[in-house]
Formats: structure tokens, C-alpha cells, sequence
């Protein structure tokens, strides 16, 4: 069961507040910790807190913090976006979540509100934050003011945003719809639904549409003269006094609100009287516009009654005052429990709540976005702290990431060169070294070099290594901290990006060598594509595997998805897709499948196949209807090195993919390969990598 649902709309005053407590009072009967989360609040909370976290942490009385419910104010996510840093809002919302969804059972999302400046970037950041998540979604759209055809296009164009981005969409509710417009919005909302969203039209209901007293005093200002206590009083209706009284009293509805200038005394008089009469209908209370108040003689009368309803005197006139009315908004807050009970009644009144559960049980995201990947990859980093080997200290992007990776305690470096020319370096670049976790060793000085020198003679002089050699060979720095690996005084290396692919990989194949029932080292990059990630194997090392060996690839690779949170989906790629092609390549191909099926019968494998049907929906439904992967590969195999290195190279240029890796897969102890024109960032991801792949499960 899925342990997130993310609530969206498009558009300001959709009532999603009300699938919000309808959701969290469904989970509670369910679940019993319920956590709550609003990335995005419009108000500073120092100043304003959010109307819909607090009315939902106040009713269910949860026990999270206000602080632990949102990530940022609209004006520090606009200020981030306005700055290009969309990427910085992401992380932080993720690292939010995930420290609130880990403490309970489920978690409910509420997308932004759309009011205010800047509600343009908003609803594609919804889509984003939801995609990010993992998490299905509930579309609310508000049908007030709009006709049938506009409440249909609304939710069908919605829908269809967030589909287009591989999000799911577990229920779509038409909110606000005018009593007649019901049957047909139902019925031609359904028909061009997909069949497996949940469907739910609600109808306008006033008594949680309009507001109450306090949210007229709150929006108008002014000063209340009477009835405090009656604040919560409802708002149905509203008339201006100013007219006659004997046709003013045929005006009254019941829970009325009358706007009068302040020295209309006969109306005020005429107005308390008709509330506690039993004739008339009740007053909600009364609005005294024009800057004025009602004479002396009149508010001592009004004083010596024994109910007064409220009474708010403003400084607008009446025109202004009654259009300012018109315009506000209500909100379900905490105080209003009449309210509340009446949204959770409606929503199990509308919404097919067993069909929801339902849907939420059986729900699977279909992949993990690259902001959530390396979210996660931080956070199995830190389970376990590993001790990682960086021979190359001579190199400032070395320098740099080693900084950041020990100021974040992730892991334990040891940094292999000139003690007293890396210290300059870190001085050099304005890097703080901390001590903690960090050791700087020259090879040819090490407490161990002896001891490494023996070692590589035993273990290489049946290839006529002498110890002379040994000797040169161990102050090499890939010899010296592959040893270090091998000898377990570190749990991985990662160097390249000063030295070539060869020389990282030779000392690691000599004498640190392969798993049992590995017969070949091959690699894999995670390709972090805008909205997914891929993996991509073998981009790096092997130039021309046979079939064999492409099944192990394949098979390698599946398990390095796997151990990364990726559910591997393979597919073996070709020039050709199911039993079209013919020749020696696409056979090569079509063997590893049926090597890999063989091998790892659990696993879903498709070849060959081409790369537009492994990864487009469309494209692989039509060349491989009834296949598990077409369309949908996580895992893609190349079947050589040419096409593997150029592939991911074009991709990462063209798209703007970050490529992690490689990354190698098949040694006893894992060592990795970085490229010479590395970023300080893929050295940062490379030893995060290593550090998992040296953790013990």
C-alpha cells in the first residue's frame, strides 16, 4: 500500500480542504499515525499560520510539529525560482517529507493554493513535487462559475498534465457543481475518464461555501461593537438596510447578514428584534458601513439586551463594503467543527471511499525520479559510515568533493598523496579540512607499505612479480589503494580522474578480482533523465562482450538497479524488436535473453528490442503490445561498448541527464571509475555509490 496521497487542483478555491479532511479522517480508521503535509503555505508562519494545517492538526489533534508540515512560504519558493535554483525547492521538499513520512504510517499532501503572485509556476511544480514523491494524486477542480463543457475541459486537461509526466492520477473530483449541472457532468466526465479513475461530483453546498462572522470581521477589519461570542455565527445570505423598515423586513433570509450605515438606528433596532423574534428569520449579524455608529440613545438600548449578534462597524461605504463581502473566501478553521464534520460527511457521501483504499493499496510507482535517487542514495550513504580510498590528491575537483562529503559526515576518506601539498591545496581553495574522518597518506611513507609490498609479491609472483617490482608497483597510488581495499583498511576506491579507466581497473583485477560466479567486470552509469532513472550498462568497459558475457552484464546490471531502489526492468537492446531482424548482431542479442531468462527467471527481460520501444509507452505498445517491458525498461543492456558509450553520451548532452557512474559491478570489493572530465558532483555521487556498495546487508 501506497503510504503517500498528494491532493491537487489548478485553481484557487477548489475546495480541496475538504478532501484533505475527508482523506486524513479516512486514515485514521485505518492507520494509527497520520502525518500531514503542505509543501508550499502562502503566509510566513511567524505572522499567519496556514488555515488548512492548522484546522487539520487542531481537529485530529496530530501530533507534528507546525514547523515539520511545509518546506516554504510562497515568497521563498518564488524568490528560489525567480533565482533558477527550481532543483534546490525539490531537494528540500523531499528531505521535509521523507523526515515526516518516515515517523508515520501515512501521509497526506496538499498542493498549493494558487493565491497570490506567481501562481504561474505552481501547478507544474505540483506535478513535480508529486513526481518526486512517488506519490498517486487526487485532482480537485472547483465548478463554481463555470458550465458543463468548462468543469469537463478542466478536469480532462488536469488529468491529462499529470499523466503526461507518469504521474498517477487515483481519483478526479468535480467540486462546487451546480445541483443541475450534476447528471451531465457525471455522465460525460465517465465517459472520457479512464476507466480506473475514481469519479466524484460534489455538489455546491452554501453551508461550507460561506463564511462566518469572524472571517467577515478578519477580512473587513473595523471594530466590533457587539457579540464576540457569536463570532462563529454563519453567513448565508446578505441585504443592505436602506430602504424603509416595513420593506426592509420582507428582505430577511434565514442566517442574513445586514450592511447599513451606522446611523440608520431604526434598521439596527429592527434587525435585533426580527432575530429574536419567532416570526422572522435568524440575523447572522450586522455590518455598520460609512465610518459611522450608531447614536448614544440607540447604543445603550442595544447594551441592555440579552442577545446581541455581532455588530462590526467599517470605515468603507456600503457599495465598497457589500462587494468586499461578496468577494470573500471561506475557510475551514479549526474553531468551525460544524464545518468540519460537514466536509468529512460530504466527502464519504461523494467519494467512493472502499474504491480509494482500494486504489491506494494496489498502487506501484512506476519509477524514482533523480532528485528522490540521490535523496536516497545520502541517506543509505549515512546508515552505515564506509571508508573510502582517494588516490588522486593532487586534483582540486578530488579536494572539493572530499571537503563536502566530510563537512556532511558521510563518509571516512583517506586521500593518497603529498601530506603537505594536499593540506596547501585545501588552503588554496578556500576549503575547510576537517579532521574528523579524513587521513592524508603519502604511499611511500605508510605505516602499511612494507606489509602492501609482501602481499602483492605472494600474491603476484607466479606472474613473475619480483619484489623490486612489488616495491614500485605499491607507490603507484591505484596499486596502493586498491591494496588498501583488498586488505580491508578501506572499503572502496574511487579514482580516474587523472588516471585512465585501465590503470584504475588493472590493480583491482590482479589481486582484488571477481565475485564467485562472475566471470567479467562490467560497469553501468545511472542515468538521472528529467523525470526517472535509467540504468545504463555496459557504457565503459567491455568492448564486445559475447552473448554470455551480455547475459551477465544484463544480469549484474539487474542487481545494481535492484540494490539502488531501481525495480529492474531489462531490456536488451538491438537495432531490431522481437522477431523482425535477422543477423549475426540481433542473434547475439537474442541469445543473452534467453541466457538471462535461463539464469534469472525472476527477473522481466525483453530482446531484442529497440531503444525508442524499450523507454516510449506509445512505441512499445505497438511493436511489443503484450511485453512487461517495452515502453516501460529501467535497465537498458547495449550489446557493445560502441553503441553503449556513444548512447549514454548523446543522451546526457542532449537532454541535460546527470550520468553517475561508471559504476563497476562483478569485483569482490567494490572500486570505481570516474572520467577524466568529471564535475566536483560526480566524484561526490561516485564515493556515495561505493560507500553503499560496500555496506554489509
Amino acid at each position: 500500500m501506497t503510504k503517500t496521497i498528494f491532493i491537487a487542483t489548478a485553481e484557487p478555491f477548489s475546495g480541496k480542504s475538504i478532501i484533505a479532511l475527508g482523506l486524513v479522517n479516512m486514515l485514521l480508521n485505518k492507520a494509527q499515525k497520520v502525518g500531514y503535509f503542505k509543501p508550499i503555505i502562502n503566509d510566513d508562519p511567524r505572522e499567519k499560520k496556514d488555515a488548512h494545517i492548522d484546522t487539520v492538526l487542531t481537529h485530529f489533534n496530530l501530533p507534528i510539529a507546525y514547523d515539520a508540515t511545509y518546506a516554504y512560504t510562497r515568497a521563498e519558493a518564488m524568490s528560489l525560482v525567480e533565482a533558477g535554483s527550481q532543483g534546490e525547492i525539490i531537494d528540500r521538499i523531499i528531505y521535509k517529507f521523507k523526515q515526516l513520512e518516515d515517523s508515520y504510517d501515512f501521509t497526506v499532501v496538499e498542493g498549493s493554493d494558487f493565491v497570490g503572485e506567481g501562481t504561474a509556476f505552481e501547478f507544474d511544480t505540483n506535478i513535480s513535487i508529486a513526481k518526486n514523491l512517488g506519490t498517486p494524486v487526487v485532482i480537485v477542480i472547483s465548478g463554481a462559475g463555470k458550465t458543463t463543457a468548462q468543469i469537463v475541459n478542466a478536469v480532462l486537461t488536469v488529468l491529462r498534465s499529470f499523466e503526461t509526466r507518469e504521474v498517477q492520477v487515483l481519483a478526479a473530483i468535480a467540486n462546487k457543481v451546480q445541483p443541475a449541472q450534476i447528471e451531465d457532468v457525471q455522465a460525460l466526465l465517465r465517459a472520457q475518464l479512464p476507466s480506473d479513475v475514481i469519479l466524484a461530483v460534489i455538489p455546491e453546498d452554501k453551508k461550507l461555501l460561506n463564511p462566518t462572522m469572524r472571517e467577515i470581521y478578519e477580512n473587513l477589519g473595523g471594530k466590533l461593537l457587539f457579540g464576540e461570542e457569536l463570532l462563529d455565527n454563519q453567513v448565508d445570505n446578505f441585504v443592505t438596510g436602506a430602504m424603509q423598515v416595513p420593506n426592509f423586513l420582507n428582505y430577511l433570509r434565514d442566517n442574513v447578514l445586514i450592511v447599513t450605515p451606522g446611523d440608520r438606528g431604526d434598521i439596527i433596532i429592527c434587525a435585533l428584534q426580527a432575530n429574536v423574534s419567532a416570526s422572522y428569520p435568524r440575523v447572522a449579524g450586522i455590518v455598520l458601513s460609512a465610518d459611522t455608529e450608531p447614536d448614544e440613545p440607540v447604543l445603550r438600548l442595544i447594551k441592555g439586551l440579552q442577545t446581541v449578534v455581532p455588530i462590526i462597524a467599517v470605515k468603507t461605504g456600503t457599495f465598497l463594503t457589500s462587494t468586499m463581502l461578496g468577494n470573500i473566501q471561506s475557510r475551514i478553521t479549526p474553531d468551525n467543527t460544524k464545518k468540519i464534520q460537514l466536509a468529512i460527511s460530504t466527502f464519504e457521501r461523494y467519494v467512493d471511499v472502499r474504491a480509494l483504499e482500494e486504489k491506494m493499496i494496489n498502487f506501484q510507482s512506476a519509477g524514482i525520479t533523480p532528485h528522490m535517487f540521490q535523496y536516497r542514495l545520502l541517506q543509505w550513504a549515512k546508515q552505515q559510515r564506509r571508508h573510502i580510498v582517494l588516490p588522486e590528491g593532487n586534483d582540486d575537483r578530488i579536494l572539493k568533493a572530499a571537503a563536502h562529503l566530510l563537512n556532511q559526515e558521510i563518509v571516512e576518506l583517506t586521500i593518497l598523496g603529498n601530506p603537505s601539498e594536499i593540506t596547501a591545496s585545501f588552503k588554496r581553495l578556500g576549503l575547510t579540512m576537517p579532521t574528523a574522518y579524513l587521513h592524508i597518506v603519502d604511499p611511500a611513507h605508510s605505516e602499511h607499505y612494507d606489509d602492501y609490498v609482501q602481499t602483492f609479491y605472494e600474491l603476484r609472483k607466479t606472474k613473475n612479480v619480483n619484489l623490486d617490482m612489488a616495491r614500485d608497483l605499491l607507490r603507484d597510488v591505484s596499486y596502493f589503494g586498491s591494496m588498501m581495499v583488498y586488505k580491508g583498511h578501506a572499503d572502496g576506491m574511487v579514482s580516474g580522474a587523472v588516471h585512465t579507466t585501465q590503470h584504475t581497473i588493472r590493480p583491482a583485477l590482479q589481486f582484488i578480482k571477481t565475485k564467485p560466479g562472475v566471470s567479467i567486470v562490467s560497469s553501468v552509469f545511472f542515468m538521472c533523465l528529467p523525470d526517472r532513472v535509467a540504468v545504463f550498462g555496459d557504457c565503459a568497459v567491455n568492448p564486445n562482450p559475447t552473448a554470455e558475457q551480455l547475459a551477465e552484464i544484463a544480469v549484474s546490471s539487474a542487481e545494481s538497479s535492484q540494490r539502488f531502489g531501481i525495480e529492474p526492468r531489462i531490456a536488451m537492446l538491438s537495432y531490431s524488436s522481437g522477431t523482425s531482424g535477422e543477423g549475426a548482431d540481433v542473434e547475439k542479442v537474442r541469445r543473452a535473453t534467453q541466457l538471462v531468462k535461463q539464469l534469472r527467471p525472476d527477473l522481466k527481460v525483453e530482446g531484442p528490442i529497440q531503444y525508442d520501444a524499450a523507454v516510449d509507452p506509445i512505441v512499445g505498445k505497438q511493436k511489443l503490445p503484450e511485453s512487461e517491458v517495452a515502453g516501460q525498461a529501467s535497465v537498458l543492456i547495449f550489446p557493445d561498448l560502441n553503441t553503449g558509450n556513444n548512447t549514454y553520451k548523446a543522451v546526457q548532452r542532449e537532454t541535460g541527464a546527470l550520468a553517475i557512474g561508471p559504476v563497476l559491478q562483478g569485483l569482490n570489493k567494490p572500486v570505481n571509475d570516474l572520467s577524466r572530465g568529471c564535475t566536483v558532483e560526480d566524484v561526490f555521487n561516485t564515493v556515495i555509490i561505493t560507500a553503499i556498495q560496500s555496506q554489509k546487508e
